[in-house]
């Protein structure tokens, strides 16, 4: 498959596989993530639409562009969704559906309809100044060219136990890893500042959305449930589905499904 750019506002060359026929789908990968992870998605999902499946500014053939801010990985959705025609779905997963929220509140009518799963969104008691302590923390590291501490960070966010993360550190992959590293902060940006649900943002979006979760990630990722509630609310137009048996790291075999479902409706 050969790799196609498109140009962002600010000329930053955006890299994506397309593949496959029928109404566009964009798909908004996560941190730490490249087009790669779609992969396996976008092929589901090919027999039934036209996917556009990207590497976010700053990871894998994609171009970057300083000063970073979420406004310019929203044009880059805008520049896709122009490439397609003038308007698409979007699905976003992680942070990656964060990105897909703002990009829907910000780009109204281009986005027809909206599929978020596991926006990671968190107003735990604590969940606030531990956020804004991680965010300085890896914009610091990275700032520094501190790549592995950068990406430790994250790990230790999500949860990974130490000696996994000593594991992975002599692994083949970590290198790639790094790679990636400095696109932590824009992830963070996504999520904002306090990493609440931003009602406002979810207010403006004028697509049909979807909002998901994983019935398994109710035991290790217990807001993610409350979140999705309080997103699926403050969307004028949302559906709400737990997909029980999954985690954050959905089985892209039982989520296209579920997607192809939504966006044929």
């Amino acid at each position: 498959m050969k790799t196609e750019f498109v140009t962002s506002k600010d000329n930053t060359k955006i890299a994506f596989d397309k593949l496959g026929d029928g109404p566009a789908v964009i798909l908004v990968g996560g941190a730490m993530t490249t087009r790669s992870d779609n992969s396996a998605l976008a092929q589901l999902l090919s027999p039934h639409l036209t996917v556009y499946n990207y590497d976010r500014r700053g990871r894998g053939d994609s171009g970057d562009t300083k000063p970073f801010a979420v406004e310019r990985e929203i044009e880059d959705i805008e520049a896709l969704i122009d490439d397609a025609g003038g308007t698409a779905y979007v699905y976003g997963i992680s942070s990656g559906a964060c990105l897909a929220l703002e990009a829907a509140a910000s780009l109204g009518d281009k986005i027809k309809k909206l599929a978020l799963y596991e926006a990671p969104y968190d107003e735990a008691e604590d969940a606030s100044s531990e956020w804004k302590t991680y965010r300085s923390n890896v914009e610091e590291s990275v700032a520094e060219n501190r790549l592995s501490d950068a990406v430790v960070l994250f790990m230790k966010l999500v949860g990974m136990p130490d000696e996994m993360i000593t594991g992975m550190q002599s692994s083949p992959m970590w290198p790639d890893m790094e790679a990636i590293a400095p696109t932590l902060p824009y992830d963070a940006a996504a999520m904002g500042n306090d990493r609440s649900v931003p009602i406002e943002q979810a207010a403006r979006v004028k697509a049909k959305a979807l909002v998901m979760d994983g019935g398994a990630s109710l035991q290790v990722m217990p807001f993610m449930q409350p979140t999705a509630n309080k997103l699926a609310k403050a969307i004028p137009n949302s559906q709400r589905i737990t997909i029980e048996g999954q985690g954050h790291d959905i089985s892209p075999e039982i989520l296209a499904p579920v997607l192809v479902k939504f966006f044929s409706e």
